[in-house]
């Protein structure tokens, strides 16, 4: 197998991480914003739209997850293996998060009283902050060099280190930035006014916050994570200076109401950041470990997995876009009843 070939295959399985943490990114830091919406006079607003954001779509941003999964344990099983033995305690607390979050934004709809829904939607929120935490702790337990080729890794101390919580805030952090965002687009396009603007000064805020976060997380893993830190100073620096570039433009965008633009500027920032690692990780799958080609599984399995590539991307590609273009049509579904009921309000 050629080094092409493999790189090929890691390429297309890292764009599965970005379409992850762009699209179940945004819709896990939703439920940040549920959690703090208040109680229930005050919070029902935001909650419906949330409820009206993320439902359609919740299910279908896991198909990248599976994705990555799928591609990583058939392409380069030495290095799955080795992740999912030494990261166990982190990633069986993210899969709990993503059951508990799925299973509880469903049984809040069905509650049978109004504490049940409560308690539900509770867990919900949590989950959804707690989820993307755990996962962030993993990419930093790989990035930082913890995870062995070979053999166990520390159980602890392999995903709670300073990369590791740097990358899980940066996760929580950035989820919570393209949640604003998203929301905020989603209200004012419905109509929403009061809460698009009580949004916008939020995401403001988060926004600013999580720009703080990110450069201030470069120096721990600047001593904790050399071989990731060099990488981010060299091919990912222009990455990084573009996503700064993209994260202020999405708070300029803000401020100025241009919620569709803000929103393309604000997928640029977190793309950006998150394809600044991979480049920076480059040729390592398992840093300091297992570079791409010895992670590498039979050549027949690795020329498969690049033709089922192919056909997903010609399959769910448009399928995938066509439901996105569904929750975006002000006139479909649950958005036109809205609309329809506040004009006669009006």
């Amino acid at each position: 197998m050629t080094a092409v070939s493999l790189d090929t295959a890691a390429v297309a399985m890292f764009l599965g991480v970005i379409a992850y943490a762009l699209f179940a990114g945004a819709e896990f830091g939703s439920g940040y914003y549920d959690l703090t919406a208040g109680g229930c006079a005050r919070g029902a607003e935001m909650r419906t739209l949330v409820d009206h954001s993320i439902g359609p779509v919740w299910e279908a941003n896991n198909v990248w997850l599976i994705y990555v999964l799928v591609m990583w344990w058939t392409a380069f099983p030495a290095a799955f293996a080795a992740a999912m033995t030494t990261l166990f305690i982190p990633l069986v607390l993210a899969l709990a998060g993503i059951v508990l979050r799925g299973a509880n934004f469903a049984f809040r709809k069905y509650a049978w009283t109004f504490q049940q829904a409560r308690l539900f939607g509770a867990i919900f929120a949590a989950s959804s902050v707690i989820t993307p935490f755990f996962l962030g702790t993993v990419a930093g337990a790989i990035a930082s060099g913890r995870v062995p080729a070979i053999g166990y890794g520390e159980p602890i101390g392999s995903w709670i280190n300073p990369t590791s919580l740097a990358g899980g805030c940066l996760a929580v952090a950035t989820c919570i930035f393209l949640a604003g965002v998203f929301l905020t687009a989603d209200a004012a396009r419905t109509g929403e006014r009061e809460l698009a603007e009580w949004l916008r000064k939020r995401t403001l805020i988060v926004g600013v916050a999580a720009g703080v976060m990110v450069f201030a997380e470069l120096y721990p893993v600047l001593h904790d994570a050399p071989t990731l830190s060099s990488g981010l100073l060299g091919a990912g620096l222009p990455l990084i200076v573009l996503a700064a570039a993209a994260g202020t433009a999405t708070l300029a965008q803000l401020r100025r109401r241009r919620y569709s633009i803000a929103r393309a500027f604000a997928v640029a920032a977190v793309g950006a950041v998150v394809t600044a690692w991979g480049v920076a990780q480059y040729p390592w799958i398992l840093v300091d470990q297992l570079t791409i080609t010895q992670a590498a599984g039979a050549d027949a399995t690795v020329d498969a997995v690049r033709v089922v590539v192919v056909v997903a991307v010609v399959i769910v590609l448009p399928l995938f876009g066509y439901l996105l273009r569904l929750t975006q049509d002000p006139t479909s579904g649950a958005e036109a009843e809205d609309a329809d009921r506040r004009s006669r309000r009006d």
